[in-house]
């Protein structure tokens, strides 16, 4: 995103995934550009690319780089799924979709010269295969905790979200005796399970926190506000280690989450869920979008109001977000809502700044009002303040430390990103937030 390097980048799991897929023989070199530079005169044969929204014209600059070198380049991830006749100029082919049991097949095609254009599934994406191979990430200072996936999918079609288009209804999940065997194998006790949303029922949400239980670990994840109506599943997932829950409460406005489409939040009485949630020593990360149809100026505060009350572990307070693909982009784009349509390659957007024209203020009090209330959450007396208002199981040395390093952090992230220009300049020299693979 811009010629700085983060500093709470976490192991881009699709990386160790593919790496493990691929055959011994071949000579493999990960480059991620949010810990250092890229190093562009590599010689290669081969360079592939995880591409999302946000890092697209990142991308495009990187793989231009390398095309005009000779040099193949393969591009996939979200983006190019959604968007392949956007990708393709700038790649020699694509992968829609997941790439296991693809990925050996493009191994193959390279070495035989057979490159196809684009690889895409037509059949279930296989969930058993090797276990990550995370030895690629050994000296790069990533955040402390280790990222493992049970499953894809989620069983709610929020208008906003990515994951929805790409996997429409389908939601799976990886065998649970392949998950303890990754979870065995790590050199930490601290994960981060990156489901979308790991509460896909209550039968397999209770099978997975069991299967885990004796592995001793601490663990956060990302989950749906309905799993506060499950008493014993929330036993569970405190008995089997979980200490951080991602929920995003989105609005607190019934009718932006009608709009939405997050009815389902509506049914649950917020204050009560966090505090069920606390009660059982699981601390909550909330998110929050503005911009909907039904926020006004006055919204930012109460939802500020709302994450101090209630003692929010972290937050995010972001603009609407709209990404092609979505329900929610195209609704935009047909009401003629959109100021950078296409704001992903715009070299004019700045991160932080309102993608939309809202109904009920303008585009730069939708802009200022994020910014100031995450940096009002972020504020050292908020900090403080929140830390002293916890459940007691929170005062214990890693729970301080976790919470005191995530706040600061992520203080520091938000002033580093804000304004700043998607992809840096178009030199490429000039670094942003992408990961680079390269295979040999």
């Amino acid at each position: 995103m811009g010629d700085f390097r983060a500093t709470d980048a976490m192991e881009p799991l699709v990386f160790a995934i593919l790496a493990a897929r691929t055959p011994k023989h071949i000579q493999i070199a990960f480059y991620d550009e949010r810990l250092e530079p890229l190093p562009l005169n590599e010689a290669t044969d081969l360079v592939a690319i995880t591409v999302e929204t946000f890092t697209a014209r990142r991308a495009y600059q990187i793989a231009d780089h390398y095309r005009s070198q000779g040099i193949a380049v393969i591009m996939g991830g979200y983006h190019p799924t959604l968007l392949p006749q956007e990708c393709a100029p700038h790649a020699d082919a694509l992968v829609c979709g997941d790439a296991e049991g693809l990925w050996e097949q493009i191994i193959s095609d390279v070495q035989n010269n057979r490159l196809k254009p684009m690889y895409r599934h037509h059949g279930e994406t296989p969930m058993d295969g090797p276990l990550p191979d995370r030895t690629l990430f050994q000296n790069k200072k990533y955040a402390p905790i280790a990222l493992v996936q049970f499953g894809r999918g989620c069983r709610f079609n929020c208008d906003f979200c990515s994951i929805h288009a790409f996997y429409g209804k389908r939601v799976f999940q990886r065998p649970l005796d392949l998950l303890v065997e990754e979870i065995r194998s790590l050199n930490t006790r601290h994960v981060f399970f990156v489901d979308d949303n790991l509460f896909s029922n209550v039968e397999k949400a209770s099978a997975f926190c069991r299967a885990i239980m004796p592995l001793k670990i601490r663990w956060v994840c990302q989950v749906s506000i309905d799993v506060a109506r499950h008493e014993p599943l929330l036993e569970l997932m405190q008995q089997s280690g979980c200490f951080l829950a991602l929920i995003g409460f989105e609005s607190l406005q019934e009718k932006n989450l009608k709009q939405m489409h997050k009815k389902w939040n509506i049914k649950r009485d917020y204050s009560d869920a966090i505090n069920k949630l606390q009660q059982h020593n699981i601390m909550v990360y909330g998110t929050f979008i503005f911009g909907y149809d039904y926020d006004a100026p006055d919204a930012f505060d109460a939802t500020l109001d709302f994450a101090l009350t209630h003692r929010l572990f972290l937050a995010n307070f972001n603009p609407l977000m709209p990404t092609p693909g979505t329900e929610l982009y195209e609704r935009l784009q047909q009401e003629g809502r959109l100021r950078y349509p296409n704001w992903w390659i715009d070299p004019n957007y700045r991160y932080g700044n309102a993608m939309i024209e809202p109904k009920n203020m303008s585009c730069d009090e939708l802009s200022r009002g994020c910014l100031r209330i995450r940096r009002r959450f972020y504020a050292t007396h908020s900090i403080l303040k929140r830390s002293t208002k916890m459940p007691r199981a929170f005062y214990k040395p890693f729970s301080l430390g976790l919470y005191f390093l995530s706040n600061f952090v992520s203080r520091r992230e938000i002033n580093n990103k804000q304004n700043k220009a998607l992809g840096g300049q178009v030199q490429v020299k000039l670094p942003a937030a992408v990961n680079g693979h390269q295979s040999q």
